[in-house]
């Protein structure tokens, strides 16, 4: 009998994938929830509320479709494509092609992490915001190319400086990460900056992935802008859409990206290698809810905005004191003097069972900040700061 033991060896890129931040968050928030405490949870970015019925009721019907349960077409139902493109007419103004300007998704994610393996190459740059959404790192780490952040703060309005990125690093970079509305800071874009990208884009060769995930979800009367409703900017990128905020399909999966017809179908290409598209049901379900009335998402943005109002209200009687978030549904929160942002989020599971996310989760830059997401029931948020105040730290 041999004695030597068989061994499994990860290969490199399994070794370059960054730490899940926020897995280690979760297994404390269960251990408190499987000990009997009631658990406020504002750390998620996981929508509470369920998928309206209309569409629910459009996937029982399409899943007895004998028609979908063959293989759907490679590159996704032509209906869905030409579906997505009248949507993205009626609500930005943005006129497509749906046979070379659009791809479907297994959600937004996977794109956002197909682009890099698509476009860099070991050594290659890719221009990351910071704070931001961690799973751009991931795509970046598979490919064995470099990240430099680019830092976001309230003095700039959260959009990244380009003037401090260095010629060195124009030169090597190959792809720019933008999202607005933003995950985590709720700013939107502006028509100038994304001219601004664009021109830099330009005048460096980077492509632009724009991260448009709560691009239905503005408050104040504020619509927030398609990267693609700008000028010039088919020519240096794509923009990535979800249904998973929109109309509360998270678990769904269905995503698309949108615009330069090179890029898409470089995505195209890709994904033949994995996928065969999405279930043919969900594709006829994700019809329905682009081609119905869109009410469900008004109310559902009017909710998030009540819920917002509902928490600044509480913070304003505490004397935690931040900007307003314009879109998306999280708010961004500076730490009080003397702790970090690991340390503080851990003080309000421990002592009042509230659950925020610790900025540096999203970056070096978002140490000092905690994440709050609008994902409970305006009572429960109300509860969440008041349990907050009984600690005296403000």
């Amino acid at each position: 009998m041999k004695n030597n033991k068989f061994i499994i060896k990860a290969s490199n890129q399994m070794g370059r994938l960054p730490n899940q931040f926020f897995s280690t968050l979760v297994e404390k928030v269960n251990g408190f929830i499987g000990l009997g405490y009631d658990v406020i949870n504002l750390g998620q970015g996981n929508p509470d509320l369920p998928t309206p019925p209309h569409i629910v009721q459009s996937l029982q019907k399409a899943a007895q479709n004998p028609i979908n349960h063959k293989y759907p077409p490679f590159t996704g139902k032509i209906e869905l494509k030409k579906a997505i493109c009248t949507w993205y007419q009626e609500e930005y103004g943005v006129t497509l092609d749906p046979e070379k300007e659009v791809a479907i998704l297994f959600g937004a994610k996977t794109g956002l992490i197909e682009i890099s393996q698509i476009l860099l190459n070991p050594g290659d740059i890719a221009l990351v915001p910071d704070p931001g959404y961690p799973d751009y790192w991931s795509g970046i780490a598979i490919t064995g190319a470099k990240i430099v952040q680019m830092p976001l703060d309230y003095s700039n309005g959260c959009f990244p400086d380009f003037s401090k990125i260095t010629t060195n690093q124009c030169r090597d970079a190959k792809l720019m990460f933008l999202n607005y509305p933003s995950n985590p800071t709720g700013a939107c874009a502006t028509n100038s900056f994304f001219d601004e990208a664009i021109r830099f884009a330009e005048k460096n060769n980077i492509v632009i992935a724009h991260d448009f995930a709560y691009g239905a979800i503005g408050f104040d009367g504020h619509r927030p802008i398609s990267f693609l409703s700008c000028p010039g900017a088919k020519d240096v990128g794509i923009e990535f859409y979800t249904l998973s905020k929109t109309y509360n399909m998270a678990g769904w999966r269905v995503g698309f990206a949108l615009g330069n017809h090179e890029l898409i179908q470089l995505i195209n290409q890709f994904q033949d290698h994995y996928f065969v598209s999405l279930f043919g049901g969900i594709q006829d379900a994700a019809i329905t809810a682009l081609t119905s009335s869109q009410e469900c998402v008004r109310k559902l943005v009017n909710t998030y905005e009540l819920r917002r109002n509902a928490l600044f209200e509480e913070l304003h009687i505490l004397g935690w004191s931040a900007p307003l978030p314009e879109g998306s549904f999280f708010a961004w929160l500076p730490v009080p003097i003397g702790y970090t942002s690991s340390e503080f989020a851990d003080t309000l599971l421990e002592k009042a069972k509230v659950v925020v996310a610790p900025g540096i989760g999203f970056g070096k830059h978002g140490e000092g900040y905690v994440r709050l997401g609008l994902l409970s029931e305006e009572e429960r948020i109300r509860e969440a700061v008041q349990r907050i105040s009984k600690l005296s730290i403000f």
